[in-house]
């Protein structure tokens, strides 16, 4: 579905992603780990088209996406921080991006109901608390029935309840085929939703194992436990 395949991209003297490989199948939830600084963020804009691999290939369904843009509209993306003009209503961003893709009719609304943002279509997105900012990013992320979903800490900043909303959203979607690609630093969300973990160490892949594999290898039902032993393992 997703090949990322020796891809490498510096800033200046600094590597940030050194020959990273690494093949992602349908119908998963894979959490990318890692450190801040570790690469991540940059693998995922180089997905999204936001910056360009210095080398290597980013392939969907076979075909590269570098310099491409179609590719795009199979991609649902929710950042950690979602920035909207101010001054407008949830009700216009949301028919905003709706115009964008007029090609889609059919637009998938559940966490628009779930998340009750009908009742605050007219609340001016400047006034919005961070943590229905994030149900506006989620709710647009799915809006479009995408093949591929990338969400950047996406419990961040919202209540208990939301979270346990978006994380069934997630595992919804899985059973749909979609491949979702999850960062995250809170390893028990991480152990509820994914079915496989990326783990990235100064812009290089460190490993990238199911869950099972990871308990199975450590001897720790902890996933939590079971990475901070296979770190400490490698550092010795």
């Amino acid at each position: 579905m997703l090949a990322i395949e020796n891809l490498c991209k510096s800033y200046g003297k600094l590597k940030v992603l050194q020959h990273v490989s690494v093949n992602f199948g349908t119908g998963k939830v894979v959490s990318v780990i890692g450190p801040n600084g570790t690469g991540k963020t940059t693998m995922i804009k180089c997905i999204l088209g936001m910056a360009l691999p210095d080398s290597g290939d980013i392939k969907m369904s076979g075909q590269s996406v570098l310099n491409q843009h179609d590719y795009r509209s199979q991609i649902g993306y929710m950042p950690q921080i979602g920035r909207y003009p101010e001054n407008m209503k949830i009700r216009q961003v949301i028919g905003m991006v709706k115009d964008i893709r007029k090609d889609i009719k059919n637009t998938d609304e559940e966490l628009v109901g779930l998340y009750g943002l009908e009742q605050l279509y007219d609340k001016r997105m400047g006034a919005l608390s961070g943590g229905t900012k994030q149900k506006v990013s989620a709710a647009l992320a799915f809006l479009f029935h995408p093949q591929v979903l990338i969400l950047d800490e996406p419990t961040a900043g919202l209540d208990p309840v939301s979270a346990e909303i978006l994380k069934s959203k997630i595992l919804k979607e899985k059973k749909n085929g979609k491949l979702i690609l999850i960062t995250s630093h809170i390893m028990s969300e991480v152990e509820e939703v994914a079915d496989e973990v990326m783990c990235m160490m100064d812009g290089k892949l460190k490993f990238y194992e199911t869950i099972a594999a990871i308990k199975q290898q450590t001897h720790e039902n902890r996933l939590s436990r079971a990475i901070a032993k296979i770190m400490n393992e490698e550092e010795d």
